[in-house]
């Protein structure tokens, strides 16, 4: 297999519990991002990583239901999932995406893959530069590359977030950034927040019934109709979790350095 898309999801989340299964226009939040993420031309598959604790039989009832691949692993050690689920299908690569994004854009994920491809980079991403809104960021990785961040990282930050250990280590892998020329890295369209998920809500209202495949530059042109719809989200920062998971790094490297 050359290309499969990983989708981590999990119910437990700290700051909006149970978000991935909140319903969006009459289906569990989850199943709208693949629904959009499904419309990628250039992925081969499409497993949801989702984890061992009980917490999550729901989730994968759901999945089970909707005849949706499915890996469940580690909850804390989600490099340990990720690359578990990836491994029996032998892929090239994987494009991992994650469960609180369903404004999750096909063409965008298209071009980041084909980027990938074409540069022969070992990590792409989105995110390294950020340009596209929160909410999405794509980053396609070479196998090899994610066997080798799998077996070799150890800071809480590297095994949370997967990629980490890639992308700080250029000496090691070679990094693609995609970008646009517009910075719009500062609208928020991901769901980590009630505030997320009731402007995602409203975003979904719009646009879905009269064009289910809507894209990216279907909801700027319908934030430029409405521009309050911005402010119902602007106060959160980007990459808050990130950010708690380097203050762990950092007791476990006092604790190393004494």
């Amino acid at each position: 297999m050359r290309v499969l898309a990983i989708l981590q999801a999990r119910v437990s989340s700290t700051r909006l519990a149970g978000k991935v299964l909140k319903q969006l226009l009459g289906k569990p939040m989850l199943i709208r991002q693949i629904e959009r993420v499904r419309r990628s031309s250039l992925i081969d598959k499409l497993v949801v990583a989702t984890s061992l604790d009980p917490t999550d039989d729901a989730l994968v009832n759901v999945l089970s239901n909707a005849g949706i691949a499915h890996f469940r692993g580690s909850l804390e050690d989600v490099l340990e999932r990720f690359y578990q689920a990836a491994k029996p299908y032998e892929p090239e690569h994987v494009v991992r995406l994650t469960g609180d994004c369903p404004l999750a854009d096909p063409p965008l994920i298209d071009e980041a893959i084909n980027a990938h491809l074409v540069s022969g980079a070992d990590y792409t991403s989105t995110a390294l530069n950020p340009t596209y809104p929160d909410g999405l960021d794509v980053e396609v990785i070479r196998f090899c590359a994610l066997e080798r961040a799998w077996r070799e990282c150890c800071l809480p930050s590297e095994r949370e977030h997967v990629t980490p250990y890639i992308y700080h280590h250029p000496e090691l892998f070679r990094l693609k950034s995609v970008e646009q020329a517009d910075n719009m890295s500062s609208l928020r369209w991901t769901v980590d927040e009630p505030e997320d998920f009731a402007f995602v809500e409203r975003v979904y209202s719009e646009l879905y019934p009269v064009n289910p495949a809507f894209t990216k530059d279907d909801v700027l042109a319908l934030l430029k109709k409405m521009p309050e719809l911005q402010g119902i989200n602007a106060r959160f920062e980007r990459n808050e979790g990130y950010q708690k998971s380097l203050l762990a790094d950092n007791k476990i490297l006092k604790n190393r350095n004494g």
